[in-house]
């Protein structure tokens, strides 16, 4: 690089930059020239799955999603820097030229996985890796029956009858007051509203 004419490496990195975020800021001054802007109230509104909004956007959201992502992002992105270590390290040529070399990075990564675990370790001993579980009460109601008879009724062993098979489809012939069932009736009609 003896030409000072000569763009280095890191000119290069800024040229393409600059290029990007130019090609970015361009392509958002044309949306917002080029756009029509004819708001109206139907366009403003919220869009929630073809229905219309109802009360606040503003609701409470558990802050452990927001924990646990974050839990998740930490040790998912330190797990990243073992691959460029590997590629590095590995190289022959380092070990080669030391013997300790190996021994070192071995050592090195050690420490690095180490703190991880102790850090996932205090996490979940802290409790922030656990759903908030709640505290399943079986309702008590006083009654005046004994458990005895409970147990009687529970322990009972009773006939049961298969009701797919009736009478007449067991002798082979079909019943005559049996009337073909129709297709039932949908539960609800959706309404579809029309733009004003």
């Amino acid at each position: 690089m003896d030409d000072p004419a000569q763009l280095s490496e890191y000119g290069k990195i800024l040229i393409i930059l600059l290029i990007g975020a130019l090609l970015v800021c361009a392509t958002i001054f044309l949306a917002r020239l080029i756009s029509p802007k004819k708001n109206n109230p139907i366009k403003s509104a919220t869009y929630e799955c073809g229905e219309d909004p109802v009360g606040s956007s503003w609701v409470q959201f558990n802050p452990r999603f927001y924990v646990i992502a974050l839990v998740f992002l930490l040790f998912d992105v330190e797990l990243i820097f073992i691959f460029p270590w590997a590629t590095v390290f590995g190289q022959s040529e380092y070990i080669a030229a030391d013997g300790r070399w190996g021994w070192f990075t071995m050592i090195e990564m050690a420490m690095f996985i180490g703190i991880l675990v102790l850090g996932l370790v205090f996490v979940w001993k802290k409790g922030d890796l656990e759903w908030v579980k709640p505290n399943v009460v079986l309702p008590k109601v006083p009654v005046n029956i004994p458990n005895s008879a409970y147990a009687t009724l529970n322990n009972k062993a009773y006939q049961l009858r298969d009701y797919a098979v009736t009478e007449a489809n067991k002798e082979g012939g079909k019943n005559v007051d049996e009337e073909p069932r129709s297709a039932p009736k949908p539960a609800f009609k959706p309404r579809f509203k029309k733009p004003e």
